[in-house]
C-alpha cells in the first residue's frame, strides 16, 4: 500500500512539472531533454526511497525479535566500547594494549554511534512519511 501511494504521488508530480516545462518551454528538444533529467532524478529518489524502506524494515525488525540478546546486542557492544574509552581517558585501561588497538577502538565505536543514530533517525522518519502518506491516502479516497 505504501509503495502504491508514494508512486501516485510521484506519477502526479511528474505529470504536472512535465505539464509546467511544456507550456512554458517552447523548444520541444529542451523540453524533451528537461523531462528525461527529471525522469532520471525521479528514479534515483524513488531506488533510495526503497534502501530507506528496507533499512527501516530491518531495524524494525531486529528491535522487535524476542530474544533480549538479540535486540541488545548492539547497545551492550556500544556501552563496552564507552567503558573502554572511559578508562582509557582516566589512565585505568592496560598500558599493554598497542595504540593501534586503542585506534581501532575508537573508529569501531564512531562508526557503530553513527549507524545506530542514522538507524534511529530513519526509522522515526521512515514513521513520520509512513503516517503522512497514509493520511494523505485516506484524504484522496473522499
Amino acid at each position: 500500500m505504501r509503495g502504491n501511494v508514494i508512486s501516485n504521488m510521484i506519477n502526479e508530480l511528474t505529470g504536472k512539472i512535465n505539464g509546467l516545462i511544456s507550456e512554458k518551454i517552447k523548444d520541444k528538444e529542451k523540453v524533451l531533454e528537461l523531462q528525461t533529467e527529471i525522469e532520471k532524478e525521479i528514479l534515483k529518489f524513488e531506488e533510495n526511497l526503497e534502501k530507506a524502506e528496507e533499512i527501516s524494515e530491518d531495524v524494525v525488525s531486529k528491535n522487535t525479535e524476542e530474544s533480549w540478546l538479540t535486540r541488545n546486542w548492539r547497545p551492550i557492544t556500544m556501552l563496552v566500547f564507552v567503558i573502554l574509552i572511559v578508562l582509557d581517558w582516566f589512565g585505568l585501561s592496560s598500558s599493554s594494549a598497542p595504540v593501534e588497538l586503542k585506534e581501532k577502538i575508537y573508529s569501531l565505536m564512531e562508526i557503530s554511534m553513527g549507524g545506530y543514530v542514522a538507524g534511529r533517525s530513519l526509522e522515526k522518519v521512515t514513521k513520520n512519511i509512513k503516517s503522512y502518506l497514509e493520511a494523505r491516502s485516506r484524504e484522496s479516497l473522499y
